[in-house]
């Protein structure tokens, strides 16, 4: 038999589990490994790595530019006059050099 106590505390403590879990399970959403945050952070990361990928794409195709006028198929003078006298430091005798 049970008491009238015991009756009145049935639905309490279903109430407190069903809201524990509720709360639990609200919480994990918004801030657990899946949740809102998490996926924010994510999506601001990708963005900032694509710019950085759309960077570095723009580098290599500047670099690829050089190559090709460097190479022997193709010779850009004004560019090898250029990188000949960046790395032996040299100028011609009608060239003003300012520092």
């Amino acid at each position: 038999m049970r008491t009238k106590a015991g009756q009145n505390l049935t639905p309490i403590i279903v109430f407190a589990v069903a809201f524990t879990l509720g709360a639990y399970f609200t919480f994990a959403a918004v801030q657990g490994d899946y949740g809102l945050f998490r996926r924010a952070e994510i999506l601001d990361e990708a963005a900032r790595l694509e710019a950085e990928r759309n960077a570095l794409l723009g580098e290599v195709r500047r670099m690829e530019n050089l190559t090709r006028r460097l190479s022997d198929d193709y010779l850009d003078l004004d560019l090898l006059d250029q990188q000949a006298r960046d790395i032996l430091g040299m100028a011609r005798a009608d060239e003003m050099i300012i520092r």
